[in-house]
């Protein structure tokens, strides 16, 4: 009954809410970790007989073991998602996850990297040798540059890739196209690849390949952004991710539009975007005081 149940919502998120692949893979292994406490706590139980009690159990489980505030609140944002489903589908009458309330989340603003020492990574940093260094190459100059997600750039395929008109056109959240424009330079690398991409007879359709003429696993991209960030910041967060925000904090530090930052990121509200304006403003501040003979420093 349960593994049915599970079935049908990850279906219902892949079909109706059109997840990535990524996003639904989280949202099982959260419904497995959700299960196995059950069938540890409980002697038996069926979908309909799952309390408001059971789930904050689970939930202070997740607090013992010292969880992120951000990686319990997500597991509750999954079983919510799951639960109201299936009263949806009349498998129970009463939402267990109506009351529970997920712990406070610490403001944190995104982890960018200074333009200085991301510009190094380009300049003077040794990539390997033949293809494996030029594809790398070219994942960090495609995420800095086009501001996209893990799930988008791998998903990239050669026919996304307008050489002529200088944009990629991606598949965002939700199965949401959008359109980014690069510049020259990204234009020259993406050439350089597709042609040593050829040369090696690498037919795959996908733009970022191994030499196996398979696409770029999730994985393999994570390494690559890992140990070319190394280099340059000492900061624990060294993910696709960081470039995802580098890119948003340097284009508001240049005096770009917020409105235009929020279409090139593909965030459904300005208030996800917004957040990269305090990176902005902490930095103007720093300037001010530096600068300004009035300012105590």
């Amino acid at each position: 009954m349960v593994e049915g149940a599970v079935h049908g919502f990850v279906s219902y998120l892949n079909l109706q809410k059109r997840f990535s692949p990524l996003t639904t893979e989280s949202y099982q292994a959260d419904l497995k970790e959700f299960f196995h406490f059950l069938d540890e706590a409980l002697n038996s139980y069926t979908l309909a007989s799952i309390t408001y009690l059971d789930i904050r159990e689970f939930v202070s489980s997740l607090m013992d073991k010292e969880l992120s505030p951000r990686s319990v609140n997500r597991k509750i944002s999954t079983l919510k998602s799951f639960f109201k489903y299936l009263l949806k589908e009349g498998e129970i009458e009463i939402n267990p996850t109506q009351k529970i309330q997920g712990p406070k989340m610490p403001k944190r603003l995104p982890v960018f990297i200074d333009e200085d020492k991301l510009a190094s990574v380009f300049t003077t940093q040794q990539f390997a040798e033949g293809f494996d260094g030029i594809r790398d190459k070219l994942i960090l100059d495609i995420l800095y540059q086009t501001g996209i997600r893990r799930a988008e750039i791998l998903g990239l395929q050669e026919k996304d890739v307008d050489i002529y008109n200088t944009q990629l056109k991606v598949l965002g959240k939700r199965n949401k196209e959008r359109v980014i424009p690069f510049d020259i330079s990204l234009k020259r690398n993406i050439e350089e690849y597709l042609r040593v991409k050829e040369e090696h007879h690498l037919t795959n359709p996908y733009l970022l390949v191994t030499l196996k003429n398979a696409p770029l696993t999730p994985a393999k991209l994570g390494k690559i952004v890992k140990d070319a960030l190394s280099a340059v910041t000492t900061s624990m967060k060294k993910s696709p991710h960081v470039l995802r925000h580098t890119f948003a904090t340097h284009l508001l530090d240049h005096g770009a539009d917020i409105n235009a930052v929020k279409e090139l990121l593909g965030h459904a509200s300005l208030s996800a975007t917004q957040i990269y304006t305090h990176n902005s403003i902490d930095k103007l501040k720093k300037s001010y005081n530096q600068a300004h003979p009035r300012s105590g420093n």
